[in-house]
């Protein structure tokens, strides 16, 4: 057999084909060697962490304001001026001990005017029960009328009056006196003085706050709001850890006294305010500070926890899921019932679904009841995120001749 002779033309093209076929050979072999090179292992590339045992707490936070169990509003009764300071902030008081005194001039003029005014009703009713029995005298010896003896008992009756009148006032005007002198209702400590001396002070429509007294701050209250979608979950008695930024580290403890009724809304957001306990035996928390609340809802010991971030993890390429045992009906579970919880793990180099059930989360780790032991390691996070997919495109381009 004679095989045609081929021309000058087409053996160039022949050759160039070749010769473009090894170049893009060589370059696809040595993608694929770059690509299983730089590709590390799975257990190389995810980070794992294992599941261990511990106690976990479940808690619902909530910020509030320390407050004294009794805070007492010190105000007056009578208007004046400050004569004499005899309390500051901070200092303790006694029940009746003077605070405050308020000049004493106007309150004990009236007093003295109505002393007066009692002492002319008296001589008054002295003059009137004579010309009573005067007029009864004459009467039975018939020098006067009937009318004149009425009208000496009217006198007597309306000079009686008059006494009382004078006495209540005289009352009256004593009272204001006393009032000039505030004294505390309770024995506590000054936590606010909100006058100073010279300072006038004015009870027309209002009484005025002069002190604020707690009376004991050994034993103090947060009041905290809690949002209604955790409110359920308080109840009476329970436990309240919180700290406060005046002592960073150290945590103190309280028992929830008493969950109101009353909602409060601002801007459409539904709170209740928690009144929660707290004994305050050294002192050291002050009214006003910000306390950071977390009631304890449940409580596990020595349980097996998983860390959250392993929970989040998804991986983009997907992975195998362990599968479920199958149902009378030939169904599996995990088609009977809608898809719960997973985590990943690596077994025989390849990324696994494991299906979880949960229990109680602080936040940062959560019990797992059943799917994982002891020891086994789960994915929480991808090193490599840059290496997902089939890996990068390769830059070669055949060329049409």
């Amino acid at each position: 057999m004679i095989r045609p002779k081929l021309s000058m033309r087409a053996r160039r093209y022949l050759f160039r084909v070749s010769a473009v076929a090894l170049v893009a050979g060589i370059a696809y072999g040595g993608w694929l060697y770059w690509r299983s090179a730089s590709i590390k292992p799975l257990d190389q590339r995810y980070r794992l962490e294992e599941v261990t045992a511990g106690d976990v707490t479940q808690t619902v936070t909530a910020n509030g304001t320390l407050n004294p169990v009794v805070l007492v509003n010190v105000g007056t009764q009578v208007s004046g001026t400050v004569k004499k300071l005899h309390a500051d902030f901070n200092s303790r008081v006694k029940a009746g001990q003077i605070l405050l005194e308020l000049d004493p001039t106007t309150f004990q003029a009236a007093v003295e005017q109505s002393a007066g005014n009692l002492a002319s009703a008296d001589a008054a009713l002295k003059l009137a029960l004579a010309n009573e029995q005067r007029s009864k005298e004459l009467f039975g010896l018939e020098y006067v009328s009937k009318q004149d003896l009425d009208q000496a008992i009217q006198a007597r009756e309306s000079a009686q009056a008059q006494i009382q009148t004078a006495r209540g006032q005289l009352s009256r005007d004593r009272a204001n006196l006393a009032y000039s002198i505030i004294r505390s209702p309770v024995s506590g400590v000054v936590v606010s003085r909100q006058v100073d001396l010279g300072q006038t002070v004015a009870a027309s429509f209002q009484t005025p706050t002069l002190f604020q007294i707690a009376q004991d701050l050994s034993q103090m209250q947060i009041d905290s709001s809690v949002a209604e979608a955790d409110i359920g979950k308080i109840k009476v008695g329970q436990l309240a850890r919180f700290t406060v930024d005046a002592f960073q580290g150290r945590r103190f403890e309280g028992k929830v006294k008493q969950i109101r009724l009353n909602p409060i809304t601002q801007q459409n957001v539904v709170t209740y305010d928690v009144v929660v306990s707290v004994i305050n035996t050294d002192l050291s928390l002050m009214p006003g500070m910000t306390a950071y609340v977390s009631f304890v809802i449940d409580e596990r010991s020595n349980v097996l926890l998983v860390p959250n971030a392993a929970l989040r993890f998804k991986p983009a390429g997907g992975a195998e899921r362990t599968p479920k045992p199958q149902t009378a009906a030939g169904k599996s579970e995990r088609r009977a019932r809608p898809p719960g919880p997973v985590v990943y793990v690596i077994r025989d180099n390849r990324l696994v679904a494991v299906p979880v059930q949960l229990g109680i989360s602080d936040g940062k780790f959560t019990e797992v009841l059943d799917g994982l032991g002891a020891g086994d390691r789960v994915v929480v996070e991808d090193t490599a995120p840059e290496q997902k997919g089939s890996g990068p495109p390769s830059s070669f381009r055949m060329r049409a001749f």
